[in-house]
């Protein structure tokens, strides 16, 4: 019996890898316009890390990561997120030195134990954007203006949900407010939400239970009891959305599913994926980097899954688009592959994506395979071609044919190959 892939990891098959990096091509593209660098962090890091960043009483911690002991005892963890890695980054080489304002990005595997489903893997991909040391509500519209404008770029259709979360100041006030509707509550609520209410009682909003999300409905909203500070940042938040003609809807209901966000929060939606709608999230978090260690920096990001990015673009039964070849060498006997073989080197030296077939098969299995694997053109060359010393060029879009000279000086002739086709 053959082995299988873990059940919620999955390969990307070459067909599929194609789509994946034109999104992230495009997100480079978009993210480096607003001035943001990439980084790579590890994926194994230290479990406190996550333990002191996503919180003790999240989900995530209490029943997702993927954590175990090394050989030295200490316990390490599968990063389940890509915060609180960047952060730690970010607090170990001194970032914060270089400049006022960090913009930072990283793309790559995530690891969580949880129920797999459409569009949610236990291994699955994220990029995750960060934005640290200025605490202005412009840059909390601008980088929501931003996933806005990658989303937009890649032909998608979402919509933008903003909440505030308030400060160490409001939430508690807050918080006491929330306490007494859920003590009223005793006994409706699920087993989760009556333990989570004694550590962190606005966790119990983030429950996934319908019974208890029908029940949140009549809680009290955070926006209510927000101070004049957060108040007032919220207002100048909503003020750059419409000077940037990005719409938006408050969703005072809205609490993300980490600890450490504070002020403003926002979710990307979909209706195309079922109940699972968000294709990215994120929000402030002032606190955050002075909790593990670094200096009292505000910092803001947000994330987007890649493999909901892919459901969406091929939602509507198409494929994924596969790799496009410049140019298939299309050789017919020993002699003409021989030669094709130091010319395919050539024109690849050009700068051309180009193949061709080594098993000496039929002319038409070779423009079938050229066709299959997306070629532009496909060069046909077989004894009376090398003889002549003219080899017939195909457009495969157009069908049209034309004769160009073979040469011995295959750099001189790969650089007018190069020319005839770009």
């Amino acid at each position: 019996m053959h082995i299988k892939a873990l059940k919620g990891f999955k390969d990307i098959l070459p067909q599929e890898a194609a789509l994946w990096q034109h999104i992230e091509g495009r997100a480079r593209d978009i993210f480096q316009r607003f001035g943001y660098r990439e980084i790579k962090v590890p994926i194994l890091e230290k479990t406190g890390l996550f333990a002191r960043s996503i919180g003790e009483t999240t989900d995530i911690v209490e029943k997702e990561m993927y954590s175990f002991a090394d050989r030295n005892g200490e316990s390490l963890t599968m990063r389940p997120e890509g915060t609180a890695s960047v952060l730690r980054s970010f607090i170990e080489h001194n970032l914060h030195s270089e400049r006022p304002l960090q913009k930072l990005y990283t793309m790559g595997p995530m690891f969580r134990h949880e129920r797999p489903q459409k569009g949610r893997l236990r291994q699955f991909h994220q990029m995750s954007v960060e934005a640290l040391g200025v605490d202005r509500p412009e840059l909390d519209a601008e980088i929501m203006a931003m996933a806005w404008m990658l989303l937009v770029d890649l032909g998608l259709k979402v919509s933008l949900e903003i909440n505030s979360l308030g400060c160490q100041e409001c939430r508690p006030l807050f918080n006491k407010a929330l306490l007494k509707f859920l003590a009223d509550s005793k006994g409706e609520l699920c087993p989760d939400c009556e333990r989570r209410q004694e550590k962190n009682p606005l966790r119990v909003l983030d429950c996934k239970n319908a019974k208890c999300q029908a029940h949140y409905v009549n809680a009290p909203v955070i926006l209510d009891y927000l101070c004049s500070d957060c108040a007032a940042h919220f207002q100048v938040v909503e003020d750059c959305l419409r000077d940037l003609n990005i719409d938006y809807k408050v969703n005072s209901f809205m609490v993300r599913g980490l600890d450490y966000y504070t002020r403003t929060t926002f979710e990307l939606i979909t209706h195309d994926l079922g109940a699972q709608s968000a294709v990215g999230a994120g929000g402030r978090y002032d606190g955050l980097i002075a909790q593990l260690g670094g200096p009292a920096l505000p910092g803001i990001g947000f994330a987007l899954g890649m493999e909901r990015l892919v459901l969406l673009l091929t939602a509507d039964g198409g494929e994924a688009p596969g790799d496009i070849i410049d140019i298939f060498l299309a050789a017919l006997g020993p002699a003409a592959g021989r030669r094709a073989f130091a010319m395919l080197h050539a024109l690849r030296l050009q700068g051309l994506r180009a193949v061709m077939d080594y098993t000496s098969r039929s002319l038409k299995s070779q423009m079938k395979q050229a066709a299959r694997c997306g070629s532009r053109f496909t060069l046909i060359m077989g004894d009376d071609e090398l003889s002549s010393g003219r080899a017939m060029l195909r457009d495969m879009a157009s069908h049209e044919q034309r004769e160009i000279e073979l040469s011995a000086d295959l750099r001189a002739w790969s650089k007018a190959v190069a020319e005839i086709i770009s």
